[in-house]
Parts: C-alpha cells; sequence; structure tokens
C-alpha cells in the first residue's frame, strides 16, 4: 500500500504523464493504421475508410489532447485563472468521444486554475461510473471564491471504482500506477484548492461533490 503524501512530485508527474500517454496512444495509433491503409491499397472504398479513420482519430486526438492540457497541465503562470466556459468546450469535446453525455449547468466565469483543473478530474471520476454510458450533469453553487461543485452521475449501470472509495474516504490505495493516479491527482487538487471532495453511490447514481470549506 502506497501513501499519496509519500509520493515525490517527480513521481507524480511521470505517472501523470503516462496517464496522458495511454489515453493518446489509441487515437494516434489509428491514425498510422489509416496512413499504411493509404500507402497500401489502390481500391478508392478502402482509401474513404482510411480517410474516415484518420478523420475520426484526429478528432479524437485533439479532444484528448486539449482536455489534457487543462485537466493536467499548467494551463499559465502560478496564480493564473482560467475560464470555465473553456472548461466546458474542452469537457464537451472530450465526452464527444465517450459514452457519457454532458449537462452542464455552470456559468461562465474566471476561476483559479487548480479549481478549473479539479472540475474536470471530477467529470473524468464521473465518467469512469457509468462505463455503459449514461448523463453526467454537473453544476456549481456558490460564488467562485466559495463555489461547491456537484455533479449527477446517471446509467443503465452505475458503479464506484474502489480506488476513488478508498481515496475519498480518506484511505491510501492498494497501488499508485497510471491507472489509479487520476484519483489520486484529483484529492490533491482538492486539497490544493481547499475543498472537501464526497463520492456517494445512490440507488439512482452517482453523486459527486466538492465543496469550499471556506
Amino acid at each position: 500500500m502506497t501513501s499519496i503524501d509519500d509520493l515525490s512530485a517527480l513521481d507524480l508527474a511521470a505517472l501523470v504523464a503516462s496517464r496522458v500517454c495511454h489515453d493518446i496512444i489509441s487515437p494516434v495509433g489509428a491514425i498510422t493504421n489509416g496512413l499504411e491503409v493509404l500507402d497500401e491499397e489502390n481500391a478508392e472504398d478502402m482509401k474513404e475508410f482510411a480517410m474516415d479513420l484518420i478523420r475520426k482519430s484526429a478528432r479524437q486526438a485533439s479532444a484528448k489532447l486539449q482536455f489534457a492540457r487543462l485537466a493536467f497541465g499548467a494551463a499559465g503562470s502560478a496564480g493564473a485563472e482560467i475560464d470555465l466556459g473553456d472548461a466546458h468546450s474542452v469537457a464537451a469535446g472530450f465526452l464527444a468521444n465517450e459514452k457519457a453525455d454532458l449537462d452542464w449547468q455552470v456559468p461562465r466565469l474566471l476561476m483559479p486554475k487548480n479549481r478549473v483543473k479539479l472540475l474536470l478530474n471530477l467529470i473524468l471520476l464521473a465518467n469512469q461510473c457509468v462505463p455503459r454510458g449514461g448523463l453526467i450533469t454537473v453544476t456549481m453553487s456558490g460564488e467562485a471564491a466559495n463555489p461547491r461543485f456537484e455533479l449527477k452521475v446517471t446509467g443503465s449501470t452505475t458503479k464506484v471504482p474502489a480506488v476513488v472509495l478508498d481515496l475519498t474516504a480518506g484511505h491510501d490505495p492498494e497501488r499508485i500506477d497510471a491507472h489509479t493516479v487520476q484519483p489520486v491527482y484529483t484529492v490533491l487538487l482538492a486539497r490544493d484548492s481547499g475543498m472537501d471532495l464526497e463520492v456517494v453511490k445512490q440507488e439512482d447514481g452517482v453523486s459527486i461533490t466538492a465543496s469550499s470549506k471556506e
């Protein structure tokens, strides 16, 4: 069992980088496969298939990279603020390639970057709770300086990964690797943002909240 408090900055950076690479490799690999088909095939129908694959995969890779830039990247200098409208755009683009739909009910305003990063990472947590697809409804109450994020997750099948339950209950995960680092990163963002994080499995879905301690 690994304590998240013992995780070094270098290890965290390496694990997050591995997570981002894992998300991007599939569409990039599909682009490579499409280009190989164009090089090897003369049939027009196969070329059209390859071009469709390349277009779709390029859009997916772009959406994932734009999302990762805000959710994991520096996104400006220390103390910078991010427009929640930009967060909406990248979240919608990311989920367009996933099974879950997004209902974004958050006002457009500027907010400290780590809180915006936290909100985007909460969307990633929510997406893990609907493996067969569903709806993620995102709302915010309070002011920018004292917000409360609420995500309601509904679908035919909803569940909360064990690592998420452990972390939000204050327990250390069995292991921290590229597959589990995103929930760890979310908890660290919540700490840095001065927000309490709660994930609850309910009869009709999953509730995820982050509330300012101020």
